[in-house]
């Protein structure tokens, strides 16, 4: 039998990281939810090129600069759960890599603070497969405080969109590192990268969110026979 979910104080963090190469604001609420009406940098509520959608339980925005990096992170908030307001400029007239390592930094800094510094009652470890047509994708997650990630997606093409392939999986261990999670994520299968791509990034997301859960019972215990994460 499953553990019963439960539902108590918000779990939000607002993360700006600003550094010669990128400016990124991120506000971010696990468990979804309206966000705040603070403004970013360049708040533009008309513009086709943000990734938004708006509901009853989630609000979310997305405005990276590379259209593909919009599109995985707005698949890994919308099955995650979150409320995700994410802007980041940086120097992609160099290329594209400072904005998705950065912008994976402060993703996974926004999360580790919207946990707390010492999260208690949760399941800790959480696994997904999710598909998507003829791809298929693995991810498992453990919120253990030890930061490591194996990241294998086979991608074969150079770039999808505006994104070099090369920097999913290091955006990947980025998000790792900065969020203190033992990550692997792997595609077992698939002919289109997009596919196998997008693939990875929801079953990340289902993953992150079976990890996040609150259990009834467990509150205030550390999921951890060390008593610490």
């Amino acid at each position: 039998m499953a553990p019963q979910a439960v539902k108590s104080s918000r779990r939000r963090a607002t993360i700006a990281r600003d550094t010669n190469e990128t400016k990124i604001n991120v506000e971010l609420d696990l468990d979804g939810g309206r966000l705040g009406d603070t403004p970013f940098y360049n708040d533009d509520d008309t513009s086709p090129d943000h990734a938004r959608q708006q509901s009853a339980s989630q609000t979310i925005l997305i405005n990276t600069g590379i259209g593909f990096l919009d599109h995985m992170i707005h698949a890994l908030s919308k099955h995650a759960g979150w409320s995700l307001r994410l802007e980041s400029k940086g120097d992609l007239y160099i290329d594209d890599h400072h904005t998705t390592e950065d912008t994976f930094l402060a993703l996974g800094e926004a999360f580790r603070s919207a946990l707390g510094p010492n999260p208690t009652g949760l399941v800790r470890f959480g696994h997904a497969y999710c598909p998507l047509d003829e791809a298929l994708s693995r991810a498992v997650v453990d919120l253990s405080n030890r930061p490591f990630a194996i990241i294998e997606l086979g991608l074969r093409r150079e770039r999808i969109g505006e994104l070099s392939t090369e920097m999913i999986p290091h955006g990947l261990q980025s998000f790792a590192q900065k969020a203190g999670i033992t990550l692997h994520v792997d595609t077992l299968r698939g002919e289109n990268d997009h596919h196998r791509a997008e693939s990875a990034f929801k079953a990340l997301a289902c993953a992150l969110r079976m990890a996040a859960t609150r259990v009834v019972g467990r509150e205030g215990e550390v999921p951890s026979t060390k008593g610490v994460l």
